[in-house]
């Protein structure tokens, strides 16, 4: 070794005032053979926050360059086994010391062909013993800090690197989408066409021309359709525009109906491009126009079909009133008359009386029959609907059957019934009826017992299932009367239909029509339940809430 580096006590004073305190560096390495130069000038070096290792030879110093990046390598140039310039060169073959800067001391070589030596063999610096420390100092964080750049730029330079192959990637899939895309728009039967971000044309398919003269310009339109305003603003908000256009056809040179599509396509939320077609929808058009006028026609005649059948109803209900009101005058008098009869003429004669109440019955039941025929006839007028409290109108008819509960000795038991959208008098209709069938078809010798119920129901069906705030309500008039087979329920609520005999039960046959068509006025349903000989339950369904009506303008 050539010489002793200066000790660190001479220069401590000096160099106090230069150490950094916040900065960490990489790895610094001091190769000689001798320790006694080695152990100062790492000391100098780890005073600035160098990080420094060792090496005592040549062959060990190659060793850990092969292992350990460094940034600068102090190199003593005399040495034995191998010189400093034989490391230089070796050290000069490795790629990962391309950026390694390495620094010669020598206090023997100082002649000017030594130093030339030095710098060919890839030194960057050639210093003398004795060296200044601070000028040492200073040069290893020069060379530290170009050795940090030299880093940081190659770590930018291979992100660029990556960023521009993943970019090229991407542009070789876009590339490969937009071929995709242009021969999925080439075959379709559609007008079909893309544009860039901007709305500049950049593909258009072989159907584009026979409406277009070129693939720059789009196709003209009818004066009166203007799309190109709404495309604008589709441009501006980046949204999809849909719009019905007339395009001019060039070989006819008439206006054909197209429906206009336009969609973004979005990359990373910024519309990159936009996919357009065009497609014909003029025999389509002529179709609806034609079905819009046959509808028009169609809804006209209906309107004076409608007029037509309200007239024949009006004259209808007043036949049927007169006829009704005409019919029951005479029966009026013939019962009046036959009861004079039997009290002034015939009280002596038991026959004649017999056969004589057989003719009051007769018209009392003819009587019954015009009232029932009446209230049938008049269902058909509308009524409007109100809340209606039918624990209200059950107290009402169980006040007015009083007399009959009491004479059959009758039970009946009334559930919480619910407040419900009705026509009263036609709700009243139906409760009076199936209540006063109850009581009336009941088993000779077994007093009657009826009990009527309700719930909550989740649809409109008979077997709804229950639930606390349903919008259906499900109404049960149960008896233990004579009951029926369960194969007549469909027919015991078509008019005139009886099942039983009226010598045994009186009643016209059109009591439970008019509760059928009074609970599909009220747009429910009623069914009943029953077996012969075990009584009949009497179902009804119908919603809580009635619709509102529709005004006179609106349509469905």
């Amino acid at each position: 070794m050539e010489g002793v580096c200066p000790s660190p006590s001479i220069f401590t004073k000096s160099l106090l005032n230069t150490i950094p305190t916040d900065k960490s560096f990489s790895m610094i390495l001091i190769v000689d053979d001798r320790r006694e130069n080695i152990l100062p000038l790492k000391k100098i070096l780890e005073l600035h926050r160098f990080s420094v290792d060792t090496a005592e030879s040549g062959e060990e110093a190659l060793r850990k360059v092969l292992s350990t990046p460094y940034s600068v390598i102090i190199l003593d140039v005399q040495m034995p086994d191998m010189d400093g310039f034989e490391v230089a060169n070796a050290i000069a073959g490795f790629s990962k010391t391309r950026d390694t800067s390495i620094i010669f001391l020598s206090a023997v070589n100082t002649e000017k062909r030594f130093i030339t030596r030095g710098y060919t063999a890839g030194g960057v610096d050639y210093l003398t013993k004795p060296f200044d420390p601070d000028i040492l100092v200073l040069k290893v964080k020069t060379l530290q800090k170009l050795y940090e750049q030299q880093q940081e730029l190659r770590a930018t330079q291979e992100s660029l690197r990556a960023e521009v192959a993943v970019r090229k990637q991407a542009q070789q899939a876009l590339a490969a989408q937009v071929a995709q895309l242009q021969t999925l728009l080439a075959s379709l039967p559609q007008i079909a066409f893309t544009t860039t971000a901007s709305g500049q044309l950049e593909y258009v398919n072989e159907h584009w021309f026979r409406y277009a003269t070129t693939a720059t310009a789009f196709p003209e339109t009818h004066p009166d359709d203007d799309p190109w305003h709404h495309w604008e603003t589709a441009l501006a908000n980046g949204t999809e525009l849909v719009r019905e256009v007339r395009l001019k056809n060039r070989d006819t040179g008439t206006f054909q109906y197209h429906l206009l599509r336009v969609l973004p396509i979005r990359q990373a939320e910024a519309v990159t491009r936009w996919i357009g077609t065009f497609t014909d929808i003029h025999a389509q058009k002529q179709t609806a126009e034609l079905l819009e006028q046959e509808v028009a026609l169609r809804t006209h005649e209906l309107r004076l079909k409608n007029g037509e059948l309200e007239r024949t109803n009006h004259e209808l209900q007043q036949f049927t009133w007169v006829v009704s009101h005409d019919l029951k005058e005479p029966l009026r008098k013939i019962q009046l008359l036959n009861d004079t009869i039997k009290a002034i003429y015939l009280k002596d004669n038991p026959e004649a009386i017999t056969y004589l109440d057989r003719s009051i019955r007769s018209s009392a039941r003819m009587t019954n029959l015009i009232n029932d025929l009446l209230a049938y006839a008049q269902l058909s007028v509308p009524e409007p609907f109100h809340p209606t409290d039918l624990n209200v109108v059950v107290d009402e008819l169980l006040a007015d059957y009083d007399d009959v509960i009491t004479r059959k000795g009758a039970t009946v038991s009334v559930g919480s019934l619910p407040v419900i959208d009705s026509i009263p008098t036609r709700i009243r209709q139906v409760l009076q009826n199936l209540l006063g069938n109850a009581l009336k078809f009941a088993r000779p010798g077994v007093p009657p017992h009826i009990n009527i119920s309700a719930e909550r129901i989740a649809t409109k069906a008979i077997d709804g299932q229950p639930t606390p705030d349903g919008p259906f309500c499900r109404l049960v008039v149960q008896d233990n009367g004579i009951g029926f087979d369960q194969k007549f329920a469909d027919q015991i609520f078509i008019i005139f239909k009886r099942l039983h005999n009226q010598s045994s039960y009186e009643g016209t046959g059109i009591g439970l029509a008019i509760a059928k068509k009074n609970i599909d006025k009220h747009n429910g349903l009623i069914s009943a339940r029953s077996r012969a000989g075990e009584g009949a339950s009497f179902i009804v369904v119908l919603p809580v809430s009635q619709p509102l009506p529709m005004s006179a303008g609106s349509s469905t």
